[in-house]
């Protein structure tokens, strides 16, 4: 008997990203008639514990960033080795994959060759049996709208400014729909535009690699209070309806050899930029703060948890990089109380699943993520919803490879109808 969920062919394509650099791009064809396309990301900002991203240094082509012998790596290796198989088996094609690979971090396929097959059979056996995305990952359950963390001023490795914190996110907690947290925070970017341009004058209001401004900002208070009165000018109240959280991505501006933090134009020591994070929480009623401190930092993080009494969520991204085992450690320290989600910092979708339910079952926020190097792709919209957010993090209401994810989640929403909640509807934060 014919499979139709079975393998009938398996392409890759060297794309471009929105950042213009190429990435790989990833066709799965089922016997049914099933087609699934993925393509995948790439970081500025990245952990050294991430899953390596395979380029070919050939200076001649992009300025070495080609990725050809990971699309020849899909064609040649992965390919053979998957053709046939069942597309609703995702962790037994996964597996494969891994042990294709072989080594522990992915370095020699590439983890965007993997993750874009990965990522490919998913949408595939979705096609295949005509059911969207987020049903096939999630069963009838899958039905909670994550609550959108938008960065709308850029700072760090994503701008060309001062301000050494990499994000600054407007997060719609108090509204019924998704829809309305959206439209609240379009409202909010645009009156923010018209803040920066009076006061900073026109190329402020310039977008980084996200979507979000990037002003000639210096000091993080001074963002901060942008956007709340961004907030305010709006209608919206700043300590209910619509938070502020930080993504300080810390390893980028940590001195390993003083072992100090450059802020502000000045420098903090670790016990210093607790106080530091702890007085601007308390001040603007942050929800959440992503990687405060250096990537190796475990008892930092918990410290400031401590100090924090649980009030903010302190995420972990540099620090556990979609990776279980190091998901276990700091557990085991009581650092984080949140999580990005990036299945390019593991390689594989059924990894990066495993990651989410190990935080969800020890009651760790998931905040399922984007990169600042992304496409029209919108699979991080619907593995938000599969798994019932809480959260989905992937940039300004602006640039279409950020605008794609929202306008997919628009769409989930109208299809679920009344089935549809906003996680802020049935999420204590």
């Amino acid at each position: 008997m014919i499979n139709p969920y079975a393998i009938r062919n398996v392409n890759a394509l060297q794309v471009l990203d929105s950042r213009g650099d190429p990435t790989v791009e990833v066709v799965v064809e089922t016997v049914g008639g099933g087609i699934g396309r993925a393509i995948a990301p790439a970081g500025a900002s990245r952990g050294r514990y991430e899953a390596v991203e395979l380029r070919d240094g050939d200076a001649s082509r992009f300025k070495g960033r080609s990725v050809l012998k990971a699309v020849s790596n899909v064609i040649n290796y992965i390919a053979p080795a998957i053709q046939g198989m069942d597309v609703r088996r995702q962790r037994e094609v996964d597996k494969i994959m891994v042990q294709l690979d072989g080594t522990p971090d992915k370095s020699r396929l590439g983890a965007n060759a993997i993750l874009a097959t990965s990522l490919a059979i998913a949408k595939a056996a979705a096609d295949t049996a005509k059911t969207p995305l987020f049903q096939h990952l999630g069963g009838i359950n899958a039905r909670t709208l994550p609550i959108p963390m938008l960065n709308i001023i850029n700072g760090g490795a994503h701008a060309g400014n001062e301000l050494a914190v990499q994000e600054f996110m407007i997060v719609p907690v108090g509204f019924d729909t998704f829809s309305d947290a959206i439209r609240a925070a379009v409202e909010i970017y645009k009156e923010l535009k018209s803040i920066l341009k009076s006061k900073y004058g026109a190329s402020a209001v310039n977008v980084g690699d996200e979507g979000g401004y990037a002003p000639p900002m210096k000091y993080v208070r001074e963002a901060i209070e942008a956007l709340r009165t961004a907030i305010k000018n709006c209608g919206y109240d700043a300590e209910k309806e619509v938070r502020i959280s930080l993504d300080a991505a810390a390893s980028q501006f940590y001195d390993e050899d003083k072992k100090v933090y450059k802020v502000d134009g000045g420098t903090l020591t670790e016990d210093k930029l607790i106080e530091y994070w702890k007085s601007l929480a308390e001040e603007y009623n942050i929800l959440s703060i992503e990687d405060p401190f250096h990537e190796e930092s475990f008892d930092a993080y918990a410290q400031l948890r401590r100090e924090l009494k649980n009030s903010v969520i302190v995420v972990g991204d540099d620090l556990t990089v979609t990776n279980v085992s190091r998901l276990a450690t700091a557990l085991k320290y009581h650092s984080v109380s949140g999580v990005i989600v990036k299945p390019n910092q593991v390689g594989t979708l059924s990894e990066a699943l495993d990651f989410i339910s190990m935080s969800k079952a020890n009651g760790i926020h998931t905040i399922i993520s984007h990169r600042s190097g992304e496409s029209e792709d919108s699979t991080i919209a619907h593995i938000a919803v599969a798994v019932n957010g809480p959260f989905i993090k992937t940039g300004a209401p602006a640039r279409g490879e950020r605008t794609a994810k929202y306008n997919e989640l628009l769409r989930i929403e109208k299809y679920l109808g009344g089935e549809a909640t906003y996680a802020s509807k049935v999420l204590i934060i």
